[in-house]
């Protein structure tokens, strides 16, 4: 990077790939990996929050030290460089998205505009699964077998899809069925052909019911309900007049 690049660099607000900070603490592999987990970022060591430019008083120190830090740490390898500008030295920590899931201690972190947030529960589960390549409703299941297929559902669902699947409408294999509509790898069922198709999905997943309410107001409920089962079988259908949530 030269010192004119940096110079722009300075010029810019703080954001989901960049940061200044004055001085090096060991907290700040938490900002660096999640640059790692998102787009990747710089991090720039020898500026305060206002952009004032203070420099680092032991870059050597650093430049030695980081590198091995990082890399023990988050098990990643960024770009690490002194700059100078005004006769201050600037170290620039130039971080690539990682398209792997980078940890600190155990936890994942993840940019939001000039924040790092820590990801948990449902936040992190989906970025686990985007991370390698998969959705929720894509995870293979070893314990979901055929016998757990609710078969009117599908000659149901082979009725409704007859026009626009036809030659699935005559299919009689139910695992061809399943394979063809990518609910089946020749080895195991997805979750997706558990909501759609199972004679008991929430044997499996405890919350996949709707439940449904009746407002006659925007605050006032009359009437609710919850239905379960698989997702053609989840009938949600109004019940009489007024407005009817489904959450």
């Amino acid at each position: 990077m030269t010192q004119n690049e940096l110079l722009h660099i300075i010029s810019l607000n703080e954001s989901e790939t960049l940061d200044f900070k004055r001085l090096w603490k060991d907290d700040f592999l938490k900002t660096i990996c999640s640059f790692s987990n998102g787009n990747g970022g710089i991090l720039v060591l020898g500026i305060e929050d206002n952009k004032t430019i203070t420099g680092i008083e032991t870059p050597i120190k650093l430049l030695e030290t980081l590198p091995n830090k990082i890399n023990n740490q988050l098990g990643i390898i960024p770009q690490i460089e002194e700059i100078t500008i005004n006769g201050k030295s600037l170290i620039c920590i130039d971080v690539k998205k990682s398209y792997a899931p980078v940890s600190y201690h155990g936890s994942f972190y993840y940019r939001s505009g000039s924040v790092t947030l820590q990801l948990k529960g449902s936040e992190l589960t989906h970025f686990l699964l985007k991370k390698y390549g998969t959705t929720w409703d894509a995870v293979e299941l070893d314990n979901f077998t055929l016998d757990d297929i609710d078969i009117d559902t599908v000659n149901k669902f082979k009725l409704l899809a007859k026009s626009r699947l036809p030659l699935l409408a005559t299919e009689v294999d139910l695992l061809e069925i399943m394979t063809k509509l990518n609910l089946y790898n020749g080895n195991k069922f997805n979750r997706a052909a558990v909501l759609l198709f199972a004679k008991n999905p929430q044997k499996y997943f405890v919350q996949s019911f709707s439940k449904i309410g009746k407002f006659i107001t925007d605050t006032e409920l009359v009437a609710d309900d919850i239905t379960e089962g698989n997702l053609f079988l989840q009938d949600l259908l109004k019940v009489g007049g007024g407005e009817l949530l489904i959450w």
